[in-house]
């Protein structure tokens, strides 16, 4: 897909890689429609983008509130005929055990990370099918396959993610619309911001800045995979994991559970 002129809707767009996902569309000449919660981070963002010459729309929107999300399709739909690209970004993560955590920690996760995404998805996949063309592209993790301590209910809303991608992506076959999910291990945003991890080491050496994901996600827009693994290596230990589970399940559940101890003492 050549981007010129085409219209991108990015959520989760007020900062990390949403934002940087912005910058990388816009600079190939893509509208963009930016939406998130934080209006003010939104018409920044929307200012910085003026200087490559492209639309840009600001909408803003919680999208694990469907009726918000049917609103702002509308507006949108008001504003564009159809959307090119649907990059469903917003996400984010509560640390904790299964048995601290409350049940609205674990429902709110998944209705951002996974609702959301669904949300997005049944309001514009309409029009794309209508068009015989588009793309989605889902924005996982690897957390999307490993089941790890601490943060059981956002790799349950990741695996929700990946799952339902995969069947979307079979039933897309041969209408012209595309979908492919980007997975990327940690990365150095304020995903990790929220008070549960106040008390974990921020970044690890190998932690990816946003514009290395973003720059996967245009890639990701025109690509006929299921999944892009960020940094591709990665895909090696998801290979290991599902081919030997009795040998590294363990070996990554001990290392993760000591983290998870070690924030409980302290």
């Amino acid at each position: 897909m050549n981007f010129k002129n085409k219209v991108v809707l990015i959520t989760g767009a007020s900062s990390g890689i949403g934002k940087e996902s912005a910058i990388e569309f816009a600079k190939l000449g893509a509208n963009i429609i930016l939406v998130a919660r934080r209006k003010d981070k939104l018409e920044q963002i929307a200012s910085e983008l003026k200087k490559f010459h492209v639309l840009t729309l600001v909408c803003q929107c919680d999208v694990s509130k469907k009726d918000q999300v049917k609103e702002m399709s509308q507006l949108i739909f008001e504003k564009f005929d159809s959307v090119d690209v649907l990059v469903n970004n917003a996400g984010f993560a509560i640390y904790g055990s299964v048995s601290d955590l409350s049940i609205h920690d674990i429902e709110s996760q998944m209705e951002t990370n996974y609702f959301g995404m669904v949300y997005c998805i049944k309001e514009f996949l309409p029009s794309m099918l209508k068009n015989k063309s588009g793309h989605i592209v889902n924005v996982a993790s690897v957390a999307a396959s490993f089941g790890l301590p601490g943060i059981a209910s956002y790799c349950a809303s990741k695996f929700a993610m990946l799952g339902f991608s995969e069947g979307l992506k079979h039933e897309l076959k041969d209408t012209g619309v595309g979908l492919t999910v980007v997975s990327p291990i940690m990365v150095r945003t304020n995903f990790f911001d929220h008070s549960s991890f106040e008390k974990m080491p921020k970044y690890s050496p190998t932690s990816l800045d946003p514009k290395t994901v973003a720059k996967s996600i245009i890639k990701a827009a025109n690509s006929s995979r299921l999944e892009i693994v960020v940094p591709s290596v990665v895909r090696g230990a998801i290979w290991l994991k599902s081919s030997f589970p009795f040998f590294i399940n363990p070996i990554i559940g001990k290392s993760f559970k000591k983290q998870l101890d070690s924030t409980k003492k302290n």
